[in-house]
């Protein structure tokens, strides 16, 4: 069931994400977001992106494949090594497209990574990182962002990628009552 985005959340998140010099937008519809997101992109631009469904679901994947942007697409590769060299090429890349796991409402991003390209991603190389997400990933607090990736995140993205682990199967992470909220 999708939640009403409460607007007090959303611009408090968004005001919090320029203090961590991030800057946020909320756009009310898909194509909104997908019209957002291509504002921040040049034609001619080199452009990649992680793995994310949100971006799939926005039609942002489909923008750019068709678009005048120079698309370096890792699901073209044909093996794992071709797969990792397209993914060490994206840190070259002018723009990388994303998602998070989760963003609290303090304007911090929580993000778990099978690959670590996308984090990688975000911390250094591409000249510019777009995030899309979901009011559905705002929470309230780094413990509550733990508590969703170990819930819902990699359970679905497991689940979608057959990893066939306890994470999978169980439908939550093997360390959801671990001591340590850090651990997955």
């Amino acid at each position: 069931m999708l939640k009403t985005p409460d607007m007090k959340i959303i611009e408090k998140t968004i005001n919090n994400l320029k203090r961590n010099n991030m800057l946020g937008f909320y756009c009310e519809t898909k194509e909104e977001a997908l019209s957002k997101v291509l504002e921040f992109i040049n034609e001619g631009d080199t452009v990649t992106n992680g793995g994310s469904e949100t971006l799939k679901e926005v039609c942002v994947i489909d923008a750019v494949k068709n678009g005048n942007y120079n698309y370096v697409d890792r699901s073209a590769a044909q093996s794992r090594e071709e797969a990792e060299e397209l993914m060490r090429e994206g840190y070259f890349a002018d723009v990388y497209l994303t998602s998070s796991n989760a963003v609290t409402q303090h304007g911090e991003l929580y993000n778990v990574d099978g690959n670590s390209n996308r984090v990688a991603a975000l911390l250094y190389g591409p000249k510019s990182v777009i995030i899309v997400c979901g009011y559905n990933k705002i929470v309230e607090s780094l413990d509550e962002a733990v508590q969703r990736v170990k819930t819902v995140a990699a359970p679905l993205n497991t689940q979608r990628l057959h990893t066939n682990s306890y994470c999978e199967n169980a439908g939550e992470c093997m360390s959801l009552k671990s001591d340590n909220p850090y651990m997955c």
